[in-house]
């Protein structure tokens, strides 16, 4: 009887790590971090949008419309046609426009959509547009600021899924976790307004 049980157990063990296997593997160069213990963004206080922001959203007023929340509105479930969503807008954005420094500080933000030349903030906003097309509801696309190990400003774009936070980054071609994107967080926007920013303390994921 012990002997049989023992088969049960192992066929079922073997049957499950399989079934997982199989279907992980359309997710190519899918972040070994990720899964159900990935770390989460956690949204606090309330606080003012970036001044760019808001001439953002007067020039661009389609990208600032909230979208209304469905029933079981939340992180976006990552199957394999969104991973490879992603990992297209990533690259194709990252390859399409030249970086060009912002040499004049906050006077030069600007903020635009598909430009030529631009930087950090330019990418992420394009990015969020792309997969604003491709169908992704803006609960899921928050742009968010955060300050580099060498002290300056940045702006990228997390993506919330079921199998964690995501950020996609201009100064890097991995799709990294949350967690492991090496910046203080400073502020993100809201997944229920987009028109709506939350503090982040300056705080390390």
């Amino acid at each position: 009887m012990r002997t049989i049980t023992k088969w049960i157990v192992a066929i079922t063990v073997t049957t499950v790590v399989g079934g997982h296997q199989s279907a992980n593997a359309g997710f190519v160069g899918l972040p070994q971090a990720l899964g159900l213990a990935a770390k989460r963004i956690s949204f606090s206080n309330y606080t003012l949008p970036p001044m760019a922001f808001t001439q953002f959203c007067l020039r661009y007023a389609d990208q600032c419309k909230p979208q209304r929340m469905v029933f079981r509105g939340g992180p976006v479930r990552l199957t394999a046609e969104r991973w490879e969503d992603l990992k297209a807008v990533n690259k194709s954005v990252n390859a399409a426009i030249i970086p060009e420094r912002n040499t004049v500080g906050l006077a030069g933000e600007k903020w635009l959509l598909h430009p030529s030349r631009g930087d950090c903030n330019d990418y992420a906003v394009t990015k969020r547009s792309e997969l604003l097309e491709r169908g992704w509801p803006t609960r899921a696309l928050l742009l968010s600021e955060v300050v580099t190990s060498w002290g300056e400003h940045h702006l990228v774009l997390v993506v919330r899924t079921s199998m964690g936070d995501l950020v996609l980054d201009n100064m890097t071609p991995q799709i990294r976790p949350w967690a492991r994107a090496p910046y203080q967080w400073v502020r993100i926007q809201s997944p229920k307004n987009p028109n709506y920013w939350a503090s982040l303390g300056s705080r390390n994921a």
